[in-house]
């Protein structure tokens, strides 16, 4: 099985590949400005991915997955075809990214990657950079599809709390439990019944990358998944949920991840959420 991984070697052989299109597809829930940061310091090449921009905008709620058509003009503005090798990095080592290689991958493009370790590691390797305003990338032709399954919605998930499928959580655990309140305001606290907690940092190393294969599969099953059963991932709006989905994959293992998250579900008085790990 091919990894959705690409190391940083392996990324920085092939930078001027014409087949190739480079993602910083940093986002930031402090409120930090990744766009400015993108101007200061990127992999050369690179084009910057808005995640709250290309977003379903007739919502409340946070960066919810655009409509094909939308997603693709988006895409095409910045250079972007579904038939070219697409690796996506972030500021962080793993976290956004995930979730913007799972977008690309669900609206159709063939051949996504995630940059392990992402630009942390390629720093740290002193590997080259570059800085600026990002050079107005030449127009493509992004043709979208639909990767069916990919994606949970409220009845999914409600069918799941019947035992249909397993729910993961991504939050970090006094999140989950209800000790910890929700960054975001008018959120109740706590988790789905039946929920299992596997924080999204605890399926990564020190350097913010995937744990081996076979410490992933630990990690999950010492969490209670089984791999028998369909799996749903979720977070607080979408996006590290990402990081499970990814983690999965690399397992070979499929999942729906539930786009509308945490911040769907806690912010209605009409579903149930229970508290306590």
């Amino acid at each position: 099985m091919a990894s959705f991984l690409i190391s940083t070697e392996d990324l920085a052989g092939q930078l001027n590949a014409p087949d190739l299109n480079i993602v910083d597809a940093s986002w930031h829930l402090d409120g930090r400005d990744a766009r400015a940061e993108f101007e200061q310091m990127r992999i050369p090449g690179a084009v910057f991915f808005d995640l709250d921009a290309v977003s379903d905008h007739t919502t409340d709620l946070p960066h919810m997955l655009p409509d094909a058509a939308a997603f693709a003009q988006a895409a095409g503005a910045l250079g972007i075809t579904a038939s070219h090798q697409i690796v996506v990095y972030d500021t962080q080592g793993l976290f956004s990214a995930a979730r913007v290689w799972w977008t690309f991958r669900l609206m159709g493009a063939e051949d996504v990657r995630v940059l392990d370790g992402g630009l942390p590691k390629w720093r740290a390797e002193a590997r080259s950079l570059a800085s600026g305003p990002m050079k107005p990338p030449t127009p493509a032709v992004f043709t979208p599809g639909r990767r069916r399954g990919a994606v949970a919605d409220m009845p999914m998930v409600l069918a799941a709390l019947t035992g249909d499928a397993q729910i993961l959580d991504a939050r970090p655990a006094a999140r989950f439990s209800g000790e910890a309140a929700e960054p975001r305001p008018g959120m109740r606290s706590g988790h789905m019944p039946g929920a299992l907690n596997v924080p999204f940092k605890s399926v990564l190393d020190a350097e913010g990358r995937l744990l081996p294969a076979g410490a992933l599969r630990d990690r999950f099953r010492q969490a209670g998944v089984t791999f028998d059963r369909p799996i749903i991932t979720s977070c607080g709006s979408g996006v590290t949920a990402a990081v499970l989905t990814l983690a999965l994959a690399e397992l070979g293992q499929d999942s729906a991840l539930y786009d509308g998250a945490w911040a769907e579900w806690g912010s209605r008085e009409d579903t149930p959420v229970v508290t306590g790990s």
